[in-house]
């Protein structure tokens, strides 16, 4: 089945990783034309795949490519932040967060796992039907994705986008690299298939500490429209009573961006482009 895709674009290098070419072709030289020199030109390497690895290990970097970790100004010119949820679809949990989403009249965006969604399927649908958008997590959730080689990378991206499009009827647009680990090999993947790369402004740690109040502050602590917001209904972490984080800390974190006069929408809505204005005389 073809990969669905938005529209491709032609990879280009970042601006880092066209100096890192650079770097390479500098120590060739070196290495032909002052062969003493080699310990020098072999340390240059060596310093240049460190800050490679570096940047792939930081989820907000844009060294290795674009990378959204805030909406455009004109979201937050309108007020909008983006609650974003990742590692679902859970029978157990998602309902509920739909639930509370419904309940606060806010939309989020869901970054679905692919081998969730073929379990779930009517879960998927739901998701889509109240509102919301599913995007790209990959298929397995492999911990490793940031060491995978290209193939084995474009595999787990290309079989979610061909799960998550049929059971949703739309392809994403957006992917979130597992715990937002990538290596230099993600983006020329992603710009194959038209997909952009999106981490976050704030996380809460909800899979890792138990205290919601912990959690809510993280998240909470100078938001500000345009901010991408990341929780878990997927993999939740429990409070010391058992209870879901992402339960526990989202209805408190709902009433706070309605008293900030922020509303969460889905990053498709905060990301489209604004209509040109109609010329005078001429109909829109």
């Amino acid at each position: 089945m073809p990969v669905p895709s938005w529209t491709s674009a032609r990879w280009r290098p970042s601006p880092f990783l066209q100096l890192s070419a650079v770097v390479h072709l500098v120590a060739a030289a070196g290495v032909l034309l002052a062969p003493a020199q080699w310990p020098w030109w072999l340390g240059a390497l060596a310093v240049n795949h460190g800050l490679i690895t570096a940047a792939g290990l930081l989820p907000r970097c844009h060294w290795l490519g674009p990378n959204l970790t805030r909406l455009p100004p004109s979201a937050a010119a309108r007020g909008e932040v983006a609650l974003t949820f990742d590692d679902g679809p859970d029978p157990a949990v998602t309902p509920r967060v739909l639930d509370l989403l419904d309940q606060a009249g806010m939309r989020a965006t869901f970054f679905c796992i692919g081998e969730r969604v073929l379990a779930h399927p009517a879960l998927a649908r739901e998701i889509v039907r109240r509102g919301h958008h599913i995007e790209n997590h990959t298929q397995h959730h492999p911990h490793g994705f940031s060491l995978y080689g290209p193939r084995r990378m474009a595999r787990e991206v290309e079989q979610a986008q061909c799960t998550l499009a049929q059971a949703s009827g739309r392809a994403p647009r957006y992917v979130r690299a597992v715990a937002g680990l990538r290596n230099l090999f993600l983006q020329p993947i992603l710009a194959r298939h038209g997909l952009k790369l999106v981490a976050w402004t704030r996380r809460g740690y909800d899979t890792r500490d138990a205290d919601p109040a912990r959690v809510l502050a993280r998240l909470s602590h100078q938001m500000a429209a345009g901010d991408i917001l990341l929780l878990h209904d997927g993999h939740a972490g429990r409070t010391a009573e058992g209870q879901p984080l992402v339960l526990a800390v989202l209805p408190s974190l709902l009433t706070t961006l309605r008293g900030r006069g922020l509303r969460s929408v889905t990053l498709d809505a905060a990301c489209a482009p604004a209509a040109a204005p109609a010329l005078q005389g001429v109909p829109a």
